[in-house]
């Protein structure tokens, strides 16, 4: 198995701002309370939790839901990634060190081998693994008792889990993108950790800009700070808030260079589309997984791009924001 990463700075002020407690956790409303019940009713029957898959755009919260989940169980959580499980070895490695009760998180379990997905089934459905000792004729096949823990599968891509791992999940959900109300109250909790004064007008303005999508708020918010301190103020002011953005190149909906480079694209060269997602890639020099798992979700949700069979289709609402006159075909 693949050494754990050490972490940067970065990530380690987003695990300061994560939330550490349900009433914390701001948005997907309807998933926490589902979550809740089913913890609640596990407690009581003293039985391990059902295995849970969450799913939908990166930045939404999968990974701070699993940490909450462990604590309201007062159980310890073992994170890994589906990248870094190269062989059945070491998934077993990472199973038979856990206690009853215990979560196992695995993010991007879309990501999982053949092997180690296959060596997974029985430790989910019987809590045993099935180990292959030996080679050729004289191999045999050890059965290994597991405790009773619980996994929890985060995906940005559920489409690309086999069948049969993603029917062994019996709670899954999706989280969805933020509404801009919700994702004032995250800045808010998170300038209140920063000791960062934050006026509501420009919690607005953040949030209206960040895709959705709360690891995008905070991020625009610490860059926000980091002016801020440069210019000796205790707190953002709209001048800070527009030459943060202006320098990160987001503009007044919350586009970057990549979305409106990807949208110009389809516009400018190929009259708003149709276009196939490889023609597309080859025009703006991005490879496809990029367009389809970064670029693309918000650009679907906000209602600036369709996908169509024949391929990739800029709205009049793109249009409109660039200024350009819709093509009529």
């Amino acid at each position: 198995m693949k050494p754990d990463i050490k972490r940067d700075p970065e990530e380690l002020m987003f695990q300061s701002l994560r939330a550490i407690a349900w009433d914390e956790f701001v948005g997907q409303g309807k998933i926490k309370q589902a979550l809740r019940v089913a913890l609640s009713a596990a407690k009581k029957r003293k039985e391990a939790v059902e295995h849970i898959l969450l799913y939908g755009p990166p930045g939404l919260g999968k990974t701070t839901l699993a940490q909450l989940i462990a604590k309201d169980l007062n159980v310890n959580l073992r994170a890994t990634s589906g990248p870094a499980l190269e062989r059945a070895g070491d998934l077993a490695s990472l199973l038979t060190n856990l206690n009853d009760g215990d979560i196992f998180f695995i993010d991007e379990i879309h990501r999982l081998s053949k092997v180690v997905e296959e060596t997974l089934y029985p430790a989910m459905e019987d809590y045993h693994l099935d180990i292959v000792v030996g080679q050729g004729p004289s191999a045999r096949t050890l059965k290994l008792d597991l405790p009773k823990f619980t996994l929890i599968g985060a995906t940005t891509r559920i489409g690309l889990i086999a069948s049969p791992l993603r029917d062994r999940f019996g709670i899954v959900h999706r989280l969805t993108f933020y509404e801009p109300e919700e994702l004032m109250m995250v800045l808010k909790n998170a300038a209140k950790k920063l000791k960062l004064k934050l006026n509501e007008a420009v919690a607005r303005n953040l949030a209206r800009r960040a895709r959705g999508t709360p690891r995008i708020a905070l991020k625009l918010l610490k860059r926000c700070r980091d002016l801020a301190q440069l210019k000796g103020e205790t707190g953002i002011s709209q001048k800070v808030l527009d030459e943060s953005l202006q320098l990160l190149e987001v503009d007044e909906v919350g586009l970057d260079a990549n979305d409106r480079r990807l949208l110009l694209a389809l516009i400018d060269k190929h009259e708003g589309g149709p276009v196939g997602l490889e023609t597309l890639a080859a025009t703006i020099s991005e490879d496809k997984e990029t367009i389809e798992e970064v670029i693309e979700p918000y650009l679907l949700q906000i209602g600036f791009l369709k996908r169509l069979p024949r391929g990739r289709v800029a709205t009049a609402l793109a249009f409109n924001h660039f200024g350009r006159k819709v093509q009529k075909n």
